[in-house]
């Protein structure tokens, strides 16, 4: 098998700056993680992250970037606001997407996820504007020599199967969340993985339960307490792709991290 790193999302820490965010990686005895960039582009208390998270050991594997806009407060909000698909937030995003392209470059980063926005089953115009603007994505994060890859879950995986088909582009992959296929009710996570095998760029390890209410999410739970079978969803894992361990929920973050840990240790996943 070759060899795969193991880190944390940063945001699931909640840090307030990067002093903040080196202790927490030190308390959960990870030295890597996934980078929210969005704070470093827009945010001085993060102009040094980089240097700060050298100095530590700390190395960043990916970066993240979250769109303008983005209203989570419920499914039919994000199905609205999310990723590229409004119009209203389309010119910020690109604006900010620049900005935090520049930054991964700098950090020589060699791959940054978002979430793409609901993709529309249908083929229209509103697929083909979305599709547009991640083909542009993929040239913007492409010309520095840096991968992009979509969150799963907003969409089954034929759908996104098909989006990528259609972009066929060489920059463009899949981060896969398991518990996002859950969450947002769109099929068998381990299904799903197997059909997006050839695009994966990066796993996030997250654990959820489905919903019992038609239009709500799902909840996020620890790892090991959900619904994703992790010993079957592990050993599907494509060779040499990293793990990120995301928290979301839970007010307990490093300890639920340190439980998703000793589960990947015991299924000899890292």
């Amino acid at each position: 098998m070759m060899s795969r790193r193991l880190g944390i999302c940063s945001w699931s820490l909640r840090p307030e700056d990067p002093i903040e965010l080196v202790a927490s990686t030190q308390q959960c005895d990870i030295c890597c993680v996934q980078l929210a960039l969005v704070p470093v582009l827009e945010d001085l208390r993060w102009s040094d992250t980089a240097m700060r998270l050298n100095d530590a050991g700390v190395v960043i594997l990916s970066g993240m970037l979250e769109t303008v806009g983005e209203d989570y407060s419920s499914l039919a909000s994000i199905a609205k606001t999310g990723g590229v698909r409004p119009d209203g937030s389309w010119p910020a995003t690109w604006e900010r997407a620049k900005g935090v392209a520049r930054i991964a470059s700098e950090m020589k980063l060699p791959l940054v996820t978002m979430h793409a926005g609901f993709l529309p089953e249908a083929q229209g115009a509103e697929r083909s504007t979305m599709i547009d603007r991640l083909r542009q994505l993929g040239d913007l994060f492409g010309a520095s020599g840096i991968d992009l890859a979509f969150e799963t879950g907003q969409e089954t995986g034929d759908v996104l199967v098909e989006v990528l088909q259609e972009l066929s582009h060489p920059s463009i992959g899949v981060n896969f969340d398991p518990a996002n296929m859950i969450l947002y009710n769109k099929g068998n996570p381990i299904e799903a993985m197997e059909t997006l095998s050839s695009w994966i760029k990066q796993i996030h390890i997250k654990d959820a339960v489905v919903t019992e209410v038609e239009g709500e999410w799902g909840s996020e739970v620890s790892v090991g307490t959900g619904d994703v079978v992790w010993d079957s969803f592990l050993s599907a894992v494509p060779d040499g792709v990293d793990l990120v361990i995301e928290r979301e929920a839970g007010e307990d973050r490093i300890a639920d991290i340190k439980t998703a840990m000793t589960l990947l240790k015991a299924n000899g996943a890292c």
